[in-house]
C-alpha cells in the first residue's frame, strides 16, 4: 500500500458514492448509462471470486465487498426502482455492450499470466473495466446533457484510473520485479478513453460554463 493506491481506492470508492447519492437520494439515474453499470457488475463479480478462496486484509476484503454490493445495488435500482427506472433513457443508452463481453473473455483465454479458472477470469475483469465506461461515453455524447453529480462521477472514475498508473510507476520503482504488462496496458487504454471526457470537463469549469460533449 502506498499513498497513490490509497487515493486511488479512495477516488474510486467516492465516484460510487456520488452515484448512488445521485440515485438514492435524487431518485433519478438520468445521464447514468446501465449498459456501463452491468459491465462493471461483471467486472467486480469475476475479479473478486478470490474473496471465497484467500484472504489479504480486512482492508482489501473490505473494499471488495463494497464494490460488488455497490455495482449490483447500482444495477437494481435502474432495473427494477419505481421511480429511478422511470428516469433511464433507454432510447439514448443503446450501445451493444455485450459484444464487449465475448472478446475480452477469449483474450483473457490468450493472453494471461497464468492459465487457471481464477487468473483468466482476473485478466478478462482487466480488459472488460478497460472498455466499461464506452456505453457512458456515448450515451452523454448523445444526449449532451451532464448534470452535475453525472460529471463528478466519471471525473472521479477517471482520476482513480490515472491515481492507479502513479501507483504502478512508484512500484515499479520501489519494488524489485514489479512487472505486470497487462494491467499496465488494460489500465492505460481505460484511462485514455477518459481524454476527451477530461478535456471538456476542465473547459467548462475554466469557463464556468455547464459540461456538454460534442455531438
Amino acid at each position: 500500500m502506498n499513498i497513490f493506491r490509497l487515493a486511488g481506492d479512495m477516488t474510486h470508492l467516492a465516484s460510487v458514492l456520488v452515484l448512488l447519492l445521485k440515485i438514492h437520494t435524487i431518485k433519478s439515474c438520468a445521464g447514468v448509462s446501465l449498459k456501463t453499470q452491468e459491465l462493471y457488475a461483471i467486472v467486480f463479480a469475476t475479479r473478486y471470486l478470490d474473496i471465497l478462496t484467500s484472504f489479504v486484509s480486512v482492508y482489501n476484503t473490505f473494499m471488495k465487498l463494497v464494490f460488488l454490493g455497490s455495482s449490483f445495488s447500482i444495477v437494481w435500482y435502474m432495473r427494477y426502482h419505481k421511480a429511478v427506472q422511470r428516469t433511464y433513457d433507454r432510447e439514448q443508452d443503446t450501445f451493444r455492450h455485450w459484444f464487449l463481453v465475448l472478446p475480452c473473455l477469449l483474450l483473457a483465454l490468450l493472453i494471461h499470466e497464468k492459465f487457471t479458472f481464477l487468473e483468466v477470469l482476473w485478466t478478462f475483469s482487466l480488459y472488460l473495466e478497460a472498455v466499461a465506461i464506452l456505453p457512458q461515453l456515448v450515451l452523454l455524447q448523445r444526449t449532451r446533457n451532464i448534470d452535475n453529480l453525472t460529471g463528478q462521477y466519471i471525473f472521479l472514475l477517471g482520476g482513480y484510473r490515472g491515481l492507479y498508473i502513479l501507483n504502478w510507476i512508484y512500484r515499479y520503482f520501489t519494488e524489485p520485479h514489479f512487472v505486470h504488462w497487462i494491467t499496465w496496458i488494460a489500465g492505460l487504454v481505460q484511462t485514455l478513453l477518459y481524454a476527451d471526457f477530461f478535456y471538456y470537463y476542465f473547459l467548462s469549469w475554466k469557463n464556468n460554463k455547464k459540461l456538454q460533449l460534442p455531438a
